[in-house]
């Protein structure tokens, strides 16, 4: 199922999409898409839900998320690009929860932005508490996949020091979304082909395949460190055409578009402007 959340930013309510695209009220069996309920999803015909009018916004899948995780030169093409060796181990970086906005919100690049670029992710969110989970069953603590764009400030992610947080956490730099897709509609997470464009130009062009670490190696890997609790969510990295890897580099400006997609994961679309 595509399980999403719809409504203004803090006010979203719960909902499914149907075979038509159409979406339908969640609210009536659940009060949101968070915690212990991300472990227990709805099992309920879409049909039998009420419509919702028009075309409301979107928001993130998933609330009350606790970590935003990302994995950085996961994907070998990638590394290539930016003139890295793959790494022996993931690289882990956090983004800030407050990152996080709806997968057609506005991007809004942060005062001093010199070097915004885009990413297009697998995005993994958890459903059930892991803690030492063997890579055999790291994928039965997921409660499904979406997508996520993981905004960086290359300038802030490296030039000013420090570790790349700084460049990952800007306000709006996480849209998530459209839909949590749950895992029996992905039954191999490294088989999804993925895409970026900026501008109707096409940036990235990738599949899951390529990752470095698969995704059940890196959630086995992260519960070795700290427990997974419902509703965090793990970037997994980014295939190559990247604009820091571009000859000469290209950012992010005012007025630019992002479209992104994966499949079976729906897509993106993000307009950007100055903060």
């Amino acid at each position: 199922m595509k399980f999403l959340r719809y409504g203004e930013p803090g006010h979203e309510k719960p909902g499914v999409l149907d075979a038509d695209g159409m979406i339908r009220d969640l609210s009536g069996h659940v009060d949101d898409l968070a915690g212990e309920v991300l472990g227990d999803l709805p099992k309920v015909d879409p049909e039998s839900l009420p419509k919702v009018a028009g075309s409301p916004r979107l928001g993130p899948p998933v609330a009350g998320t606790g970590k935003f995780i990302g994995i950085g030169l996961n994907f070998s093409d990638h590394a290539a690009e930016a003139g890295l060796k793959p790494p022996p181990e993931p690289i882990v970086f956090m983004k800030a929860t407050s990152s996080i906005i709806g997968p057609n919100d506005t991007v809004s690049l942060p005062r001093g932005s010199e070097k915004s670029d885009w990413e297009v992710e697998l995005g993994v969110v958890i459903g059930q508490h892991a803690k030492y989970v063997s890579e055999a069953d790291a994928l039965n603590h997921v409660a499904g996949y979406c997508i996520v764009n993981d905004v960086s400030e290359r300038h802030f992610q490296t030039e000013r020091k420090g570790q790349w947080t700084k460049g990952k956490s800007c306000d709006t730099f996480g849209p998530i979304g459209p839909w949590l897709v749950t895992p029996d509609e992905v039954p191999d997470p490294q088989a999804l082909d993925m895409s970026l464009d900026v501008n109707g130009e096409r940036m990235q062009t990738g599949n899951s395949r390529a990752m470095i670490f698969p995704v059940a190696q890196i959630i086995a890997y992260l519960s070795e460190m700290m427990s997974l609790l419902p509703g965090d969510v793990i970037a997994t990295g980014t295939p190559p055409g990247v604009g820091m890897g571009k000859n000469p580099p290209r950012f992010l400006t005012d007025g630019d578009v992002m479209n992104l997609e994966i499949s079976g994961l729906g897509r993106q679309q993000q307009s950007v402007a100055r903060d």
